[in-house]
């Protein structure tokens, strides 16, 4: 039986940049994570061994004089204001796409103030980047994960519209053109597709890479909003697709009767983890 690891498969830009932060950071002591730095347990586990602790915004005023790491996903400015206010040293690894996408939402709401719009964000609710998003501002960003929650929006008045950055290019466009079909005039609509193209482009690839093998194994972690969106588009694909977070979840059944395996991930998922999946198979 061939397996093949999706060499496009694996950590983003941002992902990178944020766990190179944090192991720099972590040579010269403890340092803190707001939040998981990746939506990975795995990945997690082996930083945590470096020394890097994983904290919510409930523990900040225990770690004056402490370092804390923000996330590729990024915070409110009122994280980084109540940081400074509690002597604590902020390490900002925000994804350089998600801190433009941040002014973006900025330069939404003040257009919308001068027409009484509105800014709606397709994203996941309760998601890192979308709270980071959300904060930017004190006015309220209606968020849509679906068709169905259109309903919140009052299409009588304009409306701009913007994506979290892991989300579905199809989904978007989708939401779009419903909005258009229910607006008077297609000028009330700004629709800016913020969705990171690396993230995007691995879409197609990943339908293409699904089709050529028997089975695919899709690595991510449970918490992974870009890898349900991704294992799902193999999913459609190639119907023996199985999603799993650890080596442990392999079932020997799966692969009954397959020449090939593909194994493939998300955008959090390491390529150490799905090489030693692979190697898991082989055995």
């Amino acid at each position: 039986m061939r397996v093949e690891i999706d060499d496009n498969s694996g950590f983003c830009f941002g992902v990178v940049r944020a766990i190179g932060e944090a192991e720099r950071a972590l040579l010269t002591g403890e340092v803190f994570s707001l939040g998981d730095i990746v939506h990975n347990r795995i990945e997690v586990q082996r930083l945590e061994q470096l020394g890097l602790r994983t904290v919510s915004h409930e523990d900040l005023p225990t770690l004056k004089g402490c370092r804390l790491l923000v996330r590729a996903h990024g915070e409110p400015p009122s994280t980084f204001e109540r940081a400074r206010a509690l002597g604590i040293e902020v390490i900002d690894a925000t994804c350089p796409v998600v801190a433009k996408l941040q002014e973006r939402v900025v330069k939404a709401h003040a257009a919308m103030r001068e027409v009484g719009g509105q800014v709606v964000i397709l994203g996941k609710r309760g998601h890192a980047e979308v709270v980071g998003l959300t904060g930017q501002v004190l006015e309220p960003t209606i968020i849509v994960e679906q068709a169905e929650d259109l309903e919140q929006i009052d299409f009588s008045r304009p409306i701009f519209f913007l994506s979290q950055t892991t989300q579905s290019v199809e989904l978007f466009e989708h939401l779009r053109e419903e909005m258009l079909s229910r607006l008077v005039s297609p000028e009330m609509l700004t629709a800016h597709d913020t969705i990171c193209r690396q993230v995007s482009s691995r879409e197609k690839h990943l339908e293409e890479f699904a089709r050529k093998h028997d089975v695919v194994i899709f690595v991510c972690g449970r918490k992974s909003s870009n890898g349900k969106v991704l294992a799902e588009v193999c999913r459609k694909a190639n119907p023996r697709t199985y999603n799993i977070e650890e080596e442990q979840e392999l079932q020997a059944e799966w692969f009954e009767g397959a020449e090939s395996v593909g194994i493939c991930g998300a955008t959090s998922t390491p390529k150490w983890l799905m090489q030693q999946i692979a190697e898991a198979i082989q055995n």
